[in-house]
């Protein structure tokens, strides 16, 4: 069955089901009239097909609401259980998995990369020199690594196959000088999750962070009924309307296709309930309903800035910590949060900022390509906005 038969089989899915999805305690979840309020008018506008909010603390729901529709074409609706591409949320996930190992003593994030990845030594400097860059380099985005052309970087079906590649990059300042967004560091930090666990970075991530979390829908493959699920991206054309496009992580393949590597710079695919969990756990210093993961240590290594002065992206006011951003001075569309606050977005307009001030996490998603900046959206700061003045006015 093709991947658009799939889509509009799941419409008629979700009408046999809803009635049980409605019964759930997840679909019983509380709603905050007035952030829905805010958003709606997203979708009533047609600037998005469809919206699924979260806001939790670190042991409730506070609020969940639905909009709009999950495939416009089929008239499937959008659910609190639809599955998105998290793209660059990914890596958030990825630091835990390393800073696991930290905590298990079989890594630094002050080791060289050459430690657990010995072809990385044929990186050199503009004067062909040997370069050193740390695991903790690698997260916040100072390592100083080019990225691979854009129609080779998801040719690979390995990580390793991945990381031979990018021991041949070139290097673009010394590393810890300058900050550049790297997608080449993240997935370097993943092939060294799999070096030193000696099993695949998607059965870690499977086995060490969402079984314990109980995130049922986080997975780098989707599985046949979870396809079903899935939200269609969409991008404005010309004319202002949406249309679908395709994943571009994806190249071409199926979210089911096996036969592509487990991507930890943007590679996982989750839903608003799954990820609420993992933001619940950061919310609980590393704990979610009696499961650590990992050390309040971990957590604070995590969200504390490691770029001193460094100018980083994507929207001002920021700094980096172990595969998050960290507000430093809110402003702007951080404006609602404290500082402090970390988080991650995507390429294609989903978000989760954890505020340990406030004691809440916010989780949008979306499924558009096309955003001009996706962390700088209007409906990230109307949702986060709403979100702080109905929770702590």
């Amino acid at each position: 069955m093709s991947y658009r038969l799939l889509l509009v089989a799941s419409f008629l899915t979700a009408m046999l089901s809803i009635q049980a999805q409605e019964s759930t305690p997840e679909n019983s979840s509380p709603e905050l009239p007035t952030v829905t309020a805010a958003i709606s008018p997203f979708v009533e506008n047609g600037d998005f097909a469809g919206i699924v909010s979260m806001v939790v603390s670190k042991d409730r729901v506070l609020h969940q609401s639905v909009l709009g529709h999950a495939d416009i074409e089929s008239g499937r609706p959008m659910r609190q259980d639809s599955i998105f591409w998290i793209a660059s949320m990914s890596k958030p996930v990825t630091a835990t998995a390393v800073l696991i190992l930290v905590e298990s003593g079989k890594l630094s994030l002050d080791d060289a990369i050459t430690k657990h990845l010995p072809a990385m030594a044929s990186l050199r400097d503009a004067a062909g020199q040997p370069v050193t860059i740390t695991i903790r380099q690698l997260l916040s985005h100072t390592s100083g690594m080019a990225e691979l052309d854009a129609a080779e970087a998801y040719t690979s079906k390995t990580l390793a196959e991945a990381a031979d590649k990018y021991a041949k990059v070139k290097m673009l300042f010394p590393p810890g000088s300058e900050w550049k967004y790297s997608q080449t560091s993240i997935n370097t930090a993943a092939r060294i999750v799999e070096a030193v666990s000696g099993i695949s970075f998607d059965e870690f991530v499977q086995t060490k962070i969402c079984d314990p979390l109980r995130m049922v829908d986080t997975t780098f493959y989707l599985s046949e009924k979870q396809i079903l699920r899935l939200a269609t991206s969409y991008q404005k054309n010309d004319a202002g309307s949406l249309e679908p496009v395709a994943i571009r992580l994806l190249a071409g393949k199926s979210p089911t296709d096996r036969d592509r590597f487990p991507a930890g710079n943007g590679g996982l695919f989750s839903t608003a309930p799954d990820y609420a969990k993992f933001c619940q756990m950061l919310l609980g210093d590393g704990q979610r309903e009696g499961t650590r993961l990992l050390t309040p240590e971990s957590v604070a290594t995590m969200k504390t800035i490691v770029t001193g002065d460094l100018k980083t992206g994507f929207t001002p006011g920021n700094g980096w910590g172990i595969g998050v951003c960290v507000v430093r001075e809110p402003q702007g569309v951080s404006a609602a949060l404290s500082s402090g606050s970390f988080g991650h977005g995507g390429a294609y307009g989903t978000q989760a900022w954890i505020d340990p001030t406030l004691g809440v996490a916010y989780i949008l998603m979306i499924q558009q390509a096309g955003l001009p900046n996706a962390d700088n959206s209007d409906l990230r700061l109307a949702f986060q906005k709403s979100a702080k003045e109905t929770i702590a006015p």
